[in-house]
């Protein structure tokens, strides 16, 4: 494969304080579907829910992130279940939620994860292998960081995970990871918590082959997909793929 060059330019536990309530999550606790399809919603301020409202209808499970759910409510869709301190959730949702048998858990103020990690804890618990994370980005810049970071969760190792946005996507590269786009579409691949080792691309207009990216460096930035199927896999270290294109 030959890719002709361009010129280079140089993202405690499960236990919850109060019992659920309501229909949508018992349906799920005990599933062990491996296509189960699940989408979490973050609180992303001014998140659009549009694009993104087939795949919604179409999932096995969603859920809210606690003020995740203004935008569903905004979109009038409702979700399987509510997590978190509730803190963001507006009082108009969390009435329409329970008025159409929504569970609202509830966890207190004072805790160690954010509502994002509750959310996806909770969908391991219930047997979710593909999880989609939508309004994962925008507002504050340590929440948006933080939700970057908790795609490397040693409960998410085993199963398909992504944060996505309108045309874009960033998920976890292990041993061998397809990257799903079209000719042309921009790729980069981010090194996370230190340097990654022993990355070999392929179908990439800049191959690496058994390279290593360092953390404080921009060398993994705006590579380009230039035939498929392209695939990139890590040996060690931890590596972010962001792909920009039609995500399906």
């Amino acid at each position: 494969m030959f890719c002709p060059p361009l010129n280079r330019r140089g993202s405690g536990g499960l236990a919850p304080n109060e019992a659920p309530s309501g229909g949508g999550l018992d349906t799920y606790s005990m599933s062990t579907n491996e296509k189960m399809k699940t989408f979490i919603i973050a609180n992303a301020p001014d998140f659009d829910l549009e694009p993104f409202r087939i795949h919604l209808t179409q999932a096995d499970l969603v859920i809210a992130a606690d003020g995740g759910g203004n935008a569903l409510y905004a979109a009038g869709m409702t979700p399987h279940f509510v997590i978190g301190d509730h803190d963001s959730l507006m009082p108009a949702a969390a009435e329409a939620f329970a008025a159409a048998g929504v569970a609202l858990v509830r966890y207190p103020t004072a805790k160690d994860e954010t509502d994002l990690e509750l959310a996806l804890l909770a969908a391991v618990e219930r047997g979710a292998q593909q999880i989609d994370i939508l309004g994962a980005f925008g507002g504050r810049w340590d929440q948006t960081l933080a939700n970057v970071s908790l795609l490397a969760m040693p409960e998410l190792r085993e199963r398909q995970v992504r944060l996505l946005a309108a045309e874009q996507e960033a998920y976890l590269a292990h041993s061998a990871t397809p990257i799903a786009g079209a000719l042309n579409d921009i790729v980069s691949l981010l090194p996370l918590a230190g340097s990654a080792r022993g990355i070999t691309t392929h179908g990439l207009r800049y191959p690496l082959h058994n390279a290593e990216l360092h953390f404080e460096r921009s060398r993994g930035i705006s590579n380009q997909i230039c035939d498929l199927p392209a695939h990139v896999a890590v040996a060690e270290g931890i590596l972010l793929v962001v792909h920009q294109g039609i995500i399906t």
